[in-house]
């Protein structure tokens, strides 16, 4: 542990903690993440929000994995995953104004809340059909490695076979995903392609112990899912998820091993879904409050952490309940920043679905303007 990147100092200040300590950083990240995560979720209990999807429990495979990465490394993530996000330096007010969909939401108001996306910070936007990121993210190491060696092909040619190093820097695709997409036809397709292809991808699958409302055992009869990377001809690491810094060491590595072989890993990080599938789910009908209460005493990361800093003389839990009090306030001022801001005006429908507009959809357009002209007043008033 003691090489590990979350106790290296950054070269200045983190903008969004002004800190330069990187571990001080993930732990106030994951507070922050927790209070969002408790704040949106209770919007979407008063109507404010459509829906809202919790990740308590799992934040220490946030952090510990986000910081292992580089910028440049893309992300192709599923529903669970904003810590990724906030590490990288998406903001509360980005997040609001997404799950709000208003007129500065970087989808235009077009997708679910939690349905994030960052072309800026190399993260693929969310789909909710189980599993579709895992061949996507094959696709994208492929083009990665593609481009890596007609890059070093043309490098060549251009210094008379002397084989120069390449001068662009290695980048990897990871994938994250919950158990229960083990168990789709993606999955497979993915992780086999992944391995006949030997590509630089990280498959990462945050084993929660429920895919909704069917535990694990009821899924699979074997040892998880670390095991079946033998079986596709790649290499496995198993991790605990709720160890920050034990997840950080297991994506460095490999992130190395993908690298400098070229070549795709799978690793399975055991933790513990303390909150409900969704705002869509009631996790009482098919576990008793009783075990997810004692799970969350055992094995809470940021419980877990709060512990550790304490005992290195790093922070008080005094200043851990600032800190948390602090992440509310910030959180709410978002939310009520977010919640303030119009919806997107109804120009915006047509733009971003194809790079240059079709004569089609032109057509489209003009044919609303018209109508709501025709009609006015039967509509409620929309922005233009």
């Amino acid at each position: 542990m003691r090489d590990s990147i979350l106790l290296r100092p950054c070269n200045q200040p983190f903008p969004d903690t002004d800190t330069d300590n990187t571990l001080l950083r993930a732990h106030r990240l994951m507070i922050r993440l927790r209070e969002m995560d408790e704040i949106l979720q209770n919007s979407q209990r008063q109507g404010r929000i459509s829906f809202y999807l919790t990740c308590r429990g799992e934040e220490a495979i946030h952090m510990g994995s986000a910081s292992a990465l580089e910028p440049r490394d893309v992300i192709l993530a599923q529903y669970r995953e904003q810590g990724l996000l906030m590490w990288r330096g998406f903001t509360l007010e980005q997040f609001t104004n997404q799950c709000f969909s208003n007129d500065l939401d970087l989808g235009r108001g077009r997708q679910m809340p939690i349905h994030y996306g960052s072309r800026a910070l190399n993260y693929h936007t969310i789909s909710s059909p189980l599993g579709t990121q895992i061949p996507q993210a094959v696709g994208v190491a492929y083009k990665m490695k593609m481009d890596a060696l007609a890059e070093a092909s043309a490098a060549n040619k251009e210094a008379g076979g002397a084989s120069p190093p390449s001068s662009k820097e290695s980048a990897v695709a990871i994938c994250y995903f919950g158990e229960g997409c083990s168990s789709t036809t993606d999955f497979h397709a993915g992780l086999n392609f992944a391995a006949t292809l030997r590509v630089p991808a990280i498959f990462f699958v945050r084993n929660n112990g429920f895919a909704i409302s069917t535990s694990s055992s009821g899924q699979y009869a074997g040892d998880g899912i670390a095991p079946r990377a033998p079986g596709y001809g790649m290499a496995g690491i198993r991790v605990d998820g709720n160890d920050v810094f034990a997840v950080n060491a297991a994506v460095r590595d490999a992130r190395k091993y993908c690298v400098r072989h070229s070549a795709p890993v799978l690793i399975e990080a055991m933790t513990y879904r303390q909150g409900h599938h969704s705002t869509s789910d009631d996790s009482s009908r098919y576990r008793c409050p009783n075990e997810v209460l004692r799970q969350s005493a055992l094995t809470d990361p940021v419980r877990r952490l709060d512990k550790f800093l304490d005992m290195q003389g790093w922070l008080t839990p005094d200043d851990i309940a600032t800190i948390r009090d602090e992440e509310r306030v910030a959180v709410l001022e978002a939310m009520e920043a977010a919640e303030r801001r119009p919806p997107p005006k109804l120009d915006t429908m047509f733009q971003d679905v194809y790079h240059e507009v079709p004569a089609h959809l032109q057509r489209q357009e003009q044919e609303l303007k018209l109508h709501l002209a025709k009609y006015p007043g039967r509509y409620q008033s929309m922005p233009h």
